[in-house]
C-alpha cells in the first residue's frame, strides 16, 4: 500500500463515523493524516511531497489496527497517546479527559489573573493541562494540581518531566483540597471540574460516554455538586482577593454564579467561549467569604 492510498483508505473507513458531507470528509481527513503520521513517522509534507511512498508492512498493520480502534469510535487522541492543547503538546490516556479547546478558554482568562511568583491551584488536574500551561507560559509561578486518580497524576507527572516544569509543579492525589494542609494559601485556584448531570453521560457522544473516564465526567444529579463543594472550601485555601476561575457547562452560568455570590465572593463574571457559550466563571474572594 502507498503513502496516499492508505490515507485515502483511512478517510473512506473514517467518514462512517464523521458521515458523508463536507464536514465529515474534513474531519476524517485529519484523523486519517494524523494516525497515518504517526505510525510512519512523517508530516503533511510527505502527503504532498511523498504521495507514492511504499509502507513497510509493519507501518500498514498498526495504520489498519488504528483504523479499527477508531471505528469502534475509540477517540484519536488515546489511540495516539497524545493531544495538543494551547499550542502545547500533552500526553493522554484512558485514565484523563481529553484536553479541548473550551478549556483553553479557561486558561487563556487565568493568564490575565497571574502576577509573577504566583500560586497556583489547580482542581481536578487530570493530564495536568491547565495547571501546566498556565506556568509554561508565566513567570517564576508555581502551583499544585490535585485529583481522585493515581492513575490521572501519573500522566500529569509525565507531561510536567516532557515540559520542563517538574521544579515548579507538584501534584498531590485526594478529593479536591481534601490532601492538602489547611495552611497552604494560593493566589489562584482553576478547576475544571466534572459537570455533566449523571442523567445525561450516556447520551454524549459513544468517544465521550464509553471511552472518557466518568469519574471526570459526572457532576452529580444536576451537574452542580462540585461548584458547589469548590465554593464553599476554596476560601480556606485562597489568599485574600484571591481569585477562582472555573470552567462551566454552557447551561450552568446562573446557577454556578448564585452558588457563588451565595458564599460572599465578589465579581463575579461569566465569559463565552469562542463559540458564545458561557464558558469560564471568575470569582474572587473577598474579607467576609464564608470559610
Amino acid at each position: 500500500m502507498i503513502y496516499k492510498e492508505a490515507y485515502e483508505k483511512g478517510i473512506e473507513i473514517l467518514m462512517r463515523i464523521h458521515g458523508e458531507g463536507e464536514e465529515g470528509r474534513r474531519e476524517a481527513g485529519m484523523e486519517s493524516r494524523l494516525l497515518l503520521e504517526s505510525v510512519c513517522g512523517t508530516g503533511l509534507q510527505d502527503l504532498l511531497m511523498a504521495p507514492d511512498r511504499v509502507l513497510l508492512e509493519e507501518e500498514e498493520r498498526v495504520f489498519l489496527g488504528h483504523l479499527e480502534r477508531r471505528s469502534r469510535r475509540e477517540p484519536a487522541a488515546y489511540i495516539l497517546g497524545e493531544q495538543d492543547f494551547m499550542g502545547l503538546r500533552f500526553a493522554v490516556s484512558p485514565a484523563v479527559l481529553i484536553p479541548r479547546q473550551d478549556t483553553e478558554n479557561l486558561v487563556e482568562e487565568a493568564l490575565r489573573e497571574l502576577t509573577e511568583g504566583a500560586r497556583i491551584l489547580d482542581l481536578c488536574t487530570g493530564s495536568g493541562c491547565v495547571l501546566l500551561s498556565l506556568l509554561h507560559y508565566s513567570n517564576e509561578c508555581t502551583g499544585i494540581g490535585t485529583d481522585l486518580s493515581a492513575q490521572a497524576l501519573e500522566i500529569a507527572e509525565k507531561n510536567t518531566e516532557q515540559l520542563g516544569l517538574a521544579g515548579r509543579a507538584s501534584f498531590v492525589c485526594g478529593d479536591l483540597f481534601a490532601s492538602l494542609k489547611p495552611e497552604r494559601q494560593f493566589d489562584l485556584i482553576t478547576a475544571n471540574p466534572p459537570y455533566i448531570r449523571t442523567g445525561d453521560i450516556d447520551g454524549l457522544q459513544p468517544e465521550v460516554a464509553l471511552c472518557e473516564p466518568r469519574g471526570a465526567l459526572d457532576g452529580g444529579e444536576d451537574g452542580l455538586l462540585f461548584y458547589r463543594r469548590i465554593a464553599e472550601a476554596a476560601p480556606g485555601y485562597l489568599n485574600i482577593g484571591g481569585v477562582l476561575l472555573m470552567e462551566i457547562g454552557c447551561d450552568q452560568a446562573q446557577d454556578v454564579t448564585r452558588i457563588l455570590s451565595d458564599r460572599n465572593y465578589y465579581n463575579v463574571e461569566v465569559y463565552r467561549d469562542y463559540g458564545g457559550h458561557d464558558r469560564v466563571v471568575k470569582a474572587f474572594k473577598g474579607i467576609h467569604t464564608a470559610e
